[in-house]
């Protein structure tokens, strides 16, 4: 079955988008790769009936976001939800500067996830508690940020005017280009447009967050836009309202591994859980014909099938 790369629009939860689906395309069997927050939009790669087996290995992809941090103000949530938690009055760095503490993010670190978000400790998910007014301490988890590009500064009232296009860099500001939906702010707030490149299981919202504590502001994030997924791009992505008429991408170039192309003998043996021999370590996905036959890892010379597709 295809894999969809949806456009999820600002207000909705990643779970909306897939009801939705649900109904479009027919089908009780939808799951996607990587949650976006309801105040985020962007791509959101939807895997559906027999591509959901896809999901276990493509929920570790890297992602690119167009994030707007706003200074002066700290809110409860970490972005334009809020409530306003903080303000302060503060002189603007020169760009040299600001880019300067983006900087000092990059590389593999620890992040501190936000008290709003899903994570269970306990088995009790942390935004339950947050929603209470409670608070509980979440173990930071190792991230590595790849980019970030400080592509200018705006205000937060005049975000939705502004235009933004794919370049061979990455997607930048374009007066031509695409205008984007914001949640509504909470004050005229200078606001930092950034370019990123993330690790899976990175929280924007926790990096505008430290992005602020650098330079010494209270900070949010005013707006987010998921612009890649792995391998899909938003300028590759359609509506919820275009998906019953979408074509979608084929499972096989839905991961980035290895292709080891196999026999009909081959193909069934692997289908029945035979391990064999292979001199590449690492996964692979494993093709007879162009079909997918499986995800097999490689480890000291041993191939093991990890899904199998019949």
């Amino acid at each position: 079955m295809p894999i969809y790369a949806v456009d999820k629009p600002l207000h909705f939860t990643s779970h909306d988008v897939v009801a939705k689906s649900r109904k479009l395309l027919q089908t009780r069997k939808i799951g996607h790769t990587g949650t976006l927050d309801p105040l985020a939009t962007g791509v959101l790669v939807l895997c559906v009936n027999g591509s959901t087996k896809l999901v276990q290995f493509m929920e570790s992809d890297s992602k690119d976001y167009l994030a707007f941090i706003a200074l002066g103000a700290s809110t409860l949530t970490l972005d334009a939800e809020g409530p306003i938690t903080e303000t302060a009055e503060f002189e603007m760095p020169e760009a040299a500067i600001l880019q300067e503490a983006l900087n000092g993010f990059l590389g593999p670190q620890q992040q501190i996830p936000p008290q709003f978000s899903a994570i269970q400790v306990g088995g009790v998910r942390a935004y339950d508690i947050a929603r209470q007014g409670g608070s509980i301490d979440l173990p930071a988890r190792s991230i590595t940020i790849h980019e970030l590009t400080l592509l200018g500064v705006s205000d937060a009232q005049s975000l939705p005017a502004l235009g933004f296009g794919p370049k061979e860099t990455g997607w930048d500001l374009d007066p031509a280009g695409r205008q984007f939906s914001f949640p509504e702010q909470l004050g005229n707030f200078p606001v930092l447009m950034v370019r990123c490149s993330v690790s899976s299981g990175s929280y924007i919202r926790a990096l505008a967050r430290d992005v602020g504590l650098a330079l010494g502001v209270p900070a949010h994030l005013a707006g987010l836009v998921r612009t890649r997924a792995g391998k899909y791009h938003l300028q590759d992505c359609v509506t919820l309202e275009a998906l019953p008429e979408a074509t979608g991408f084929p499972e096989t170039s839905a991961l980035e591994f290895p292709v080891l192309e196999v026999d009909v003998e081959l193909a069934r043996r692997l289908r029945s859980g035979q391990k064999i021999r292979h001199d590449t370590d690492g996964r692979l996905v494993i093709l007879h014909e162009g079909a997918l036959v499986a995800v097999a890892e490689v480890t000291d010379g041993v191939l093991k099938v990890l899904r199998v597709w019949h």
